[in-house]
C-alpha cells in the first residue's frame, strides 16, 4: 500500500526525518564505533548470521528476459539528507540526460553496501535509506531491488539489514525479493552477476558457497559474471595480501570449473570512483561509493595492483594479473585540491572533537607540573595513542605509520612544554593556567589538521583526512546497459554538486518523487562509456 503523498516536508508527513550528514569526529560518535568496531572483532563468529540463512529458499533471480537490461548500481548511500536524496531523486527519473546520451532508468537496484551511516539501527535505515528512496520513487513499477550488506550493515550482526531486505517488502516502487545477504541474478546476453557477502575475516560459510555452487549449475562456456564485493579488495590487497583470497577462491572454484570469465567486478566502501583494468581490458576492476558518504580521497590510489596479490599465502591461488589505473573521480589533482580543506572544515564541522582535543591538551600542561613520574607517563600515553591513532587499519606496520605517529606525538608534547614555558616565562599567577584552555583547543586542533594533511601525502591517515571534512560534494552511481548480444555498457555518472534546497511536491501522482529540488542537478559521465 503506498503512504499518502505528503503536503509539505514535515517528517510526520513524509514519515521519515531528514537527517544532517554525518561528524565522523565527534567524540560520541568515534567512542561509539570504536566499541562496535570492536566488538564485531570479538564477536563476529558469534553474531555472523550467515550460518543460520540456509534456511531460506536457494533462489537464484531470473532478469534474462526480454532484449536488453537497464542496471543501476549505488553504494555507500546511507549519510546525510541531501546527498543521498540527490542520488536517489536522480536514480529514480524515467530518463537522464546526460551529455549525448539519454540513459533509462535501471529495471534492476543493487545496492553495493552501507546501506546506512553511522549504525545499523531500524531507526537509521528508515531516516538514511528507506525514506529517501521511498521519497523519490513513491509507486509504480520501479524494478527489482537488491542489497549487498557493508561494514556498517554488519554492526548489529545483520539483523536491521535482513529485515529491510530480506522479508520482500517494497522501498516505494522497487521490490526486495532476496532472502539472505548474498544473490545470484540471471541476466540478458549470458550475463550474471553474483553479489557475494564477504564481510568478516573468517572463510567464507558454508552456506554461500553451496549457494553459488548451485547457481553456478546454469553457468556455461562463454558465460560472464559480473562479481559485486562489499568493498575493492584488489587494492586493499596492496596492503594485507589476504584480502582478495575469499573471491579468488570462488571464482576459480565455482566459476572457472564451467568455463565462465569474469570480465568485469564492482564494489563500493570507499567513497570515489576508481576503475582499473587489464592491458587487453579482459577485466575491468570498478569501484564507485558516491552514494551519498563523505567524499574520499583519491591521490593516494595505487597506479597498478597486481590480483591476487603476489605475496598472498593461499594455496593453490590464481596466477597473478596487473592492473592498470585508468581513471578516477575526483581526479588527482582535484583530490589534492579537496584534502586541503581539512583547514578549515574539520574544525567547522566537528566543534566536539575540539573541545576534547583542548581538554587533552590541557591535561597533559597539567601532568607536566606535576611529578615526574606523571609526566613521564602521561608522554608515554600520548606517544602510544598517537602511533595507533596513524594505523587504523589492519595492515601491516609501515615505516610511515611510526614515522607519522612519532611526529604527532612530538608536536603536542612540544606545543604542551611551550605553553607550560610561556606560562612560567610570564610569571602569571596559577589561576591563569586555566586561560590556556582555549589556546589549547585552537593550537590542538592546528596540530590536528597539520597532522592529517602531512599524513596524508604519506598514505597515513588518509581515510580520516576526508571523513573529518564530511564533504557532500561529488556523488554519483553507475548505470549499466546489458544487450541481448551480450554487449555491456557501464556509463560511470557524476554529481559535482549535490543539491540542498528542496520543495514538497502535494500534487504529483504515482511514481513522481514527493520532494523535489528546487533547480536542475547536472549529471555529467565521469569517462566515456566502458564497453565489454
Amino acid at each position: 500500500m503506498t503512504p499518502p503523498r505528503p503536503q509539505n516536508l514535515h517528517p510526520d508527513q513524509l514519515g521519515f526525518t531528514r537527517r544532517p550528514r554525518v561528524a565522523w569526529l565527534s567524540p560520541l560518535l568515534l567512542l561509539g564505533t570504536a566499541v562496535r568496531v570492536v566488538l564485531a572483532k570479538l564477536l563476529g563468529a558469534y553474531l555472523d548470521k550467515r550460518e543460520l540463512q540456509h534456511q531460506f529458499p536457494q533462489e537464484t533471480f531470473d532478469h534474462s528476459g526480454g532484449e536488453e537490461l537497464w542496471l543501476d548500481y549505488v553504494a555507500d548511500l546511507g549519510d546525510g539528507f541531501d546527498s543521498t536524496y540527490t542520488v536517489a531523486y536522480l536514480a529514480s527519473q524515467p530518463t537522464l540526460d546526460v551529455d549525448d546520451f539519454t540513459l533509462p532508468r535501471g529495471r534492476v537496484m543493487v545496492m553495493g553496501g552501507d546501506q546506512v551511516y553511522p549504525t545499523a539501527s531500524w531507526q537509521d535505515y528508515e531516516d538514511r535509506c528507506k525514506g529517501p528512496y521511498q521519497a523519490a520513487l513513491p509507486a509504480g513499477d520501479g524494478g527489482d531491488l537488491y542489497a549487498l550488506p557493508g561494514n556498517h550493515d554488519w554492526y548489529d550482526g545483520l539483523t536491521a539489514f535482513l529485515r529491510m531486505f530480506g522479508h520482500r517488502r517494497s522501498i516505494g516502487g522497487r521490490r526486495t525479493g532476496q532472502r539472505r545477504s548474498y544473490f545470484a541474478l540471471k541476466l540478458p546476453g549470458d550475463w550474471w552477476l553474483f553479489a557475494i557477502d564477504s564481510n568478516t575475516e573468517a572463510y567464507i560459510d558454508d552456506p554461500q558457497l553451496t549457494y553459488f555452487e548451485e547457481a553456478a549449475k546454469d553457468l556455461r562456456a562463454g558465460h560472464k559474471v559480473i562479481v559485486c564485493l562489499p568493498r575493492p579488495s584488489w587494492v586493499l590487497s596492496c596492503d594485507d595480501p589476504r584480502q582478495f583470497d575469499t573471491v579468488d577462491y570462488l571464482i576459480r572454484t565455482i566459476v572457472t570449473p564451467k568455463g565462465a570469465t569474469v570480465p568485469l567486478m564492482l564494489s563500493g566502501d570507499l567513497h570515489h570512483y576508481s576503475r582499473y583494468a587489464t592491458d587487453d581490458g579482459g577485466r575491468q576492476l570498478v569501484t564507485w561509493g558516491g552514494g551519498g558518504a563523505y567524499l574520499s580521497g583519491t591521490h593516494d590510489l595505487p597506479e597498478a595492483v597486481a590480483v591476487p596479490h603476489p605475496a598472498t599465502t593461499a594455496r593453490n591461488a590464481s596466477p597473478s594479473e596487473s592492473f592498470t589505473k585508468q581513471s578516477s573521480y575526483p581526479s588527482t589533482s582535484a583530490s589534492r585540491t579537496w584534502a586541503t580543506g581539512v583547514f578549515w572544515r574539520l574544525p567547522l564541522r566537528n566543534p566536539g572533537f575540539l573541545a576534547v582535543l583542548g581538554a587533552l591538551q590541557f591535561g597533559l600542561l597539567l601532568a607536566l607540573l606535576g611529578p615526574p613520574t606523571t609526566a613521564v607517563g602521561a608522554g608515554a600515553v600520548l606517544y602510544g595513542v598517537s602511533i595507533v591513532f596513524a594505523r587504523p587499519s589492519l595492515g601491516p606496520w609501515k615505516w610511515q605509520n611510526l614515522l607519522a605517529g612519532f611526529l604527532h606525538g612530538t608536536a603536542h608534547l612540544a606545543f604542551a612544554l611551550v605553553s607550560l614555558i610561556v606560562w612560567g616565562r610570564l610569571d602569571l599567577a596559577a589561576w591563569w593556567l586555566f586561560a590556556d584552555l582555549p589556546v589549547a583547543m585552537v593550537g590542538g586542533g592546528i596540530l590536528v589538521t597539520v597532522y592529517l594533511y602531512l599524513a596524508g601525502l604519506l598514505g597515513v591517515n588518509d581515510n580520516e583526512l576526508f571523513a573529518g571534512q564530511s564533504i557532500e560534494h561529488a556523488k554519483g552511481f553507475l548505470r549499466i546497459r546489458i544487450g541481448a548480444d551480450g554487449g555491456l555498457t557501464i556509463y560511470p555518472l557524476a554529481v559535482p554538486r549535490v543539491n540542498r534546497v528542496w520543495h514538497a511536491v502535494p500534487d504529483g501522482e504515482g511514481e513522481r518523487s514527493w520532494i523535489a529540488p528546487t533547480q536542475h542537478v547536472p549529471v555529467t559521465l565521469i569517462e566515456p562509456p566502458i564497453s565489454i
